[in-house]
């Protein structure tokens, strides 16, 4: 009986060691998920959904190392792609996330 608790013991042991170190690693608060649709509309020139604008998240252009929007314009991720638009939808550029 002895060798069962002991081996329960350190199982228990090992589970809770390495446990706390899964379940801090499952959901990283600051990954993304960058899942690419190829948008076939989303041509320079164009305008963007608003649903589709709204639904991007603001990319900060230098640490993505995209070219600096001009006044009026901002990057946005959606789907996978870099759009930079102007306040009114209009596409200047588009960029798919590597």
């Amino acid at each position: 009986m002895k060798p069962i608790v002991r081996a329960l013991a350190i199982s228990t042991l090992a589970l809770t060691l390495t446990g706390g170190v899964a379940f801090a690693q499952d959901h990283p608060a600051d990954q993304q998920d960058h899942h690419y649709v190829k948008h076939t509309e989303w041509k320079k020139g164009t305008h963007i959904n608003h649903d589709d604008w709204g639904r991007g998240a603001r990319v900060d252009w230098q640490a993505h190392h995209l070219k600096k929007p001009p006044t009026t314009y901002e990057w946005r991720e959606i789907d996978g792609n870099y759009v930079l638009a102007s306040s009114d939808g209009v596409i200047s550029s588009v960029v798919v996330v590597r």
